[in-house]
C-alpha cells in the first residue's frame, strides 16, 4: 500500500475550509502543502456537522472538566448532548475511513486534545479540558496517533507523530487478513531499532509476548501487540537513545568496513549525541554503508527510514 492510501482526519478550518464561528478558517499550510503530499485527508468540522450556523454564537466548555458541557455564553444553549450523540455516531462513522492518525484544531471545544480551557461559576478556567468530539473518538481509537497542529511546531512533537503515523499503518497491514507467527515474528524483526529508540522496555516486552505468542488467542495477541507497540512509539524517542540504537546498528558493520571507517562511524554517532549534528547525518553515513555492503537484516530496519527523507523530519538539532 502506498503512502498515498494512508488516511487522516483533520479538522476542517486546518485545511482552509471557512467553517468557523465567524465564517473565517484557521488554514494550516504544513497540512495542505506537505501532509497532503502523504497522506489521503479526511475533513471533519463537528460544530457544523452537529448543526451549528455558519456564522455562529461561539461555544466553550464549562462545569467539570472531566464531563464538560458545551454552552454558547451569551444565549445560554447547551449543545452538550447533541454534540455528544453526534460524536459517537461520528467516530462510528469514521472507523469505515481506516484512519492512521488524526490531527486536530488545538483550544477548539470540540475539537481540542490537550489542555482546553474549562470555565468555571466563580475563578479561573481549568485547564484539563478535551473538546467533546475529540474526547469521544480518542475514547474509541485509543491507539490511534493524535495531535493538535498547534504542538507541530515542535519538531520532536511533529516527528513523533508522523512517525507513529506511518508506523501504526504498517502494524494494521500486518494484522490484515490472515496472518501467521512468522510474518509477526519478521514485522517485530524489522521494528527492533526503532522501537529501542523509543521504549527499550516496550522492545522487550513485545518480544517476550512474540515468543509466547502459542499462547494466545489470535485476537488477543494481535490486541496486545498492537496496544504494546503504540505505547511504545508514543514514549518520545531521546538522544540518548537514539545514541543506543545507532551503536547497536554501527555493530552490523563490524568485520565488513574497515577500522578507520568503523572509527569515523562511531564519531559521527558521538557527535549527534553531543548536540552538535542532527540525526540525518549518522543515519545517513550508516545507510550508505549498509547500502554499499548488502546487509540485508538492517538493512530493512524501518528505524533507518520511518518515513520518507523529503519530510525532513531527522534535520533538526
Amino acid at each position: 500500500m502506498t503512502t498515498s492510501e494512508i488516511r487522516i482526519g483533520v479538522s476542517s478550518c486546518l485545511l482552509g475550509q471557512e467553517v468557523r464561528y465567524d465564517g473565517g478558517h484557521k488554514h494550516y499550510r504544513y497540512a495542505t502543502d506537505v501532509l497532503a503530499e502523504y497522506f489521503t485527508l479526511v475533513p471533519v468540522c463537528p460544530e457544523v456537522e452537529v448543526g451549528m450556523a455558519i456564522p455562529r454564537e461561539t461555544v466553550r466548555l464549562q462545569g467539570d472538566p472531566a464531563a464538560p458541557r458545551m454552552v454558547a455564553p451569551r444565549s445560554g444553549e447547551d449543545w452538550t448532548d447533541r454534540m455528544n450523540a453526534w460524536s459517537r455516531k461520528r467516530t462510528r462513522e469514521l472507523a469505515a475511513e481506516d484512519l492512521c492518525g488524526y490531527l486536530f484544531k488545538k483550544n477548539s471545544p470540540s475539537c481540542g486534545v490537550f489542555r482546553l480551557k474549562v470555565y468555571q461559576d466563580k475563578g479561573m478556567p481549568d485547564h484539563g479540558g478535551r473538546g467533546l468530539f475529540a474526547a469521544a473518538f480518542i475514547a474509541a481509537n485509543p491507539l490511534l496517533p493524535v495531535e493538535e497542529e498547534g504542538r507541530l511546531s515542535d519538531p520532536h512533537l511533529r516527528e513523533n507523530f508522523i512517525e507513529r503515523v506511518f508506523a501504526y499503518h504498517r502494524l494494521k497491514a500486518l494484522f490484515t487478513g490472515r496472518w501467521k507467527r512468522g510474518d509477526v515474528v519478521a514485522f517485530h524483526s524489522r521494528e527492533k531499532y526503532l522501537l529501542m529508540a523509543h521504549s527499550p522496555r516496550h522492545y522487550k516486552e513485545l518480544g517476550q509476548l512474540v515468543a509466547a505468542v502459542a499462547d494466545h488467542g489470535p485476537a488477543a495477541f494481535r490486541d496486545r501487540y498492537m496496544e504494546l507497540f503504540m505505547q511504545g512509539l508514543e514514549v518520545k524517542a531521546t538522544t540518548r537513545r537514539h545514541v543506543n540504537a545507532l551503536l547497536h546498528v554501527a555493530g552490523h558493520l563490524r568485520g565488513t568496513i574497515s577500522d578507520p571507517e568503523q572509527k569515523r562511524v562511531i564519531a559521527v554517532i558521538e557527535e549527534y549525541g553531543k548536540g552538535l549534528v542532527p540525526l540525518v547525518v549518522p543515519m545517513t553515513l550508516l545507510k550508505h554503508y549498509i547500502e554499499l555492503h548488502d546487509l540485508p537484516y538492517v538493512g530493512a530496519q524501518s528505524y533507518l527510514a520511518p518515513h520518507p527523507k523529503e519530510l525532513m523530519l531527522r534535520n533538526h538539532v
